[in-house]
């Protein structure tokens, strides 16, 4: 199943194209599923019918589906509630009704996230056309699966279930209660959920759309968008220039905003993606024909993947060469920090720790430079622990 997650900076008109892109795919006869995670409908309004909480048809090859964040944040609350219900007796905690229950911030982003899982596993849709947040929220989103199931890793390692046997003595030696089973199972539970949904965004077959408005603020947020999704690894397919002038008189009112939007659209064009303006109709898009007329382009059947290589220079520099691409980085606000088998990179106001290749792990950092929008992380194998490479270079 291809999946093409659409995003852009607010009042972009994302999900508009969204709209449109699933619309057209459905007319093609590929079964699409349309998501999003908007609290109001602002899907329904574009397609000039209404979007709920449980996928409906919207027309042939067609479904839509809004997930209720607020149903199933109730729902995980009081089964949380149900197993906790000794700890939270004995600290004398009383329990929250479902009726006065408000969704956290984040709720809406956890239900999107699981929504997208239970799509792909159900297999009854070649596209799923997600209408992500704005730009800054989104990728929040998506670095969210990952961040999530480190956090359980390292907070609740699943090496420690083995010494269950021990917990009783090693709580009367601490002098405080050792974590339950039922806590490791839902830990093991989240583990597993999250690992889906990380699956579905890892996919080759999963891609980025973004959509902007050709001018200086679309151009710094297609900009700050290029990086982010660098750093996860996850391939911009196409840019949507929406809201494009037409052609002017040269003493037209909006020359100069037409000229602003022309000199962005030439610089877009440099860039190594596809960039698909999309006229503007002189009104809010409603319905079908509507977004017909916006003529969005048709999903790619083969997204380019975005590789992080190890280059072997062994025999030519005695190093191994991590290749990743940052599109759009610079040196100043760029940040490497080696902790264990893991590489912690901060890039602008981005940040991923990623786990070590393992013909890494055995190697110590030589450096790193920026060249080209390509971070180059050198890698020196360490002797200790690969003999080979120390009788190789004479140590």
């Amino acid at each position: 199943m291809r999946t093409i997650l659409i995003t852009g900076p607010g009042g972009s008109g994302r999900t508009t194209i969204a709209a449109a892109t699933a619309l057209d795919a459905a007319r093609e006869g590929t079964r699409t599923l349309l998501l999003s995670a908007d609290r109001t409908d602002t899907l329904g309004a574009a397609l000039g019918s209404a979007t709920g909480p449980a996928p409906a048809p919207a027309g042939a090859n067609l479904t839509t589906w809004r997930p209720d964040a607020t149903a199933r944040f109730r729902a995980d609350l009081t089964a949380f509630q149900t197993r906790a219900a000794n700890v939270l007796d004995l600290l004398g905690a009383a329990r929250l009704e479902a009726e006065e229950v408000t969704p956290l911030p984040g709720a809406e982003e956890l239900s999107l996230l699981r929504a997208l899982r239970d799509a792909a596993l159900s297999e009854r849709y070649d596209l799923l056309v997600v209408d992500l947040p704005p730009l800054s929220q989104a990728l929040a989103l998506l670095a969210l699966p990952e961040e999530l199931r480190r956090y359980l890793r390292r907070l609740l390692p699943p090496e420690r279930q083995a010494a269950r046997a021990l917990r009783p003595v090693l709580g009367r030696l601490a002098g405080v209660p050792m974590p339950a089973d039922w806590l490791y199972e839902t830990a093991a539970r989240w583990d597993v959920e999250l690992a889906a949904v990380q699956a579905v965004l890892c996919d080759r077959d999963t891609a980025v759309r973004l959509v902007a408005e050709p001018g200086p603020a679309g151009a710094d947020a297609v900009r700050a968008a290029r990086l982010g999704l660098a750093l996860r690894g996850l391939p911009v397919e196409g840019l949507i220039a929406h809201r494009t002038l037409p052609e002017a008189t040269p003493d037209s009112w909006f020359s100069s905003l037409l000229a602003q939007q022309r000199k962005t659209l030439a610089d877009w064009q440099q860039q190594p993606y596809d960039v698909h303006p999309v006229a503007h109709l002189g009104r809010d898009p409603r319905g079908a024909d509507d977004l017909a007329a916006l003529a969005v382009p048709r999903v790619n059947p083969a997204p380019a993947p975005v590789e992080w290589p190890v280059a072997d220079r062994l025999a030519e520099d005695g190093v191994l060469v991590w290749h990743i691409p940052l599109p759009g980085a610079i040196r100043e606000e760029l940040d490497l920090i080696r902790r264990g088998d893991e590489l912690v990179i901060t890039v602008g106001p981005f940040r991923r720790i990623v786990p070590l290749p393992s013909a890494l792990r055995r190697c110590t950092v030589a450096g790193a430079g920026l060249r080209e929008g390509e971070l180059r992380v050198r890698f020196a194998p360490d002797p200790e622990l690969w003999p080979a490479a120390g009788r190789r270079s004479g140590r």
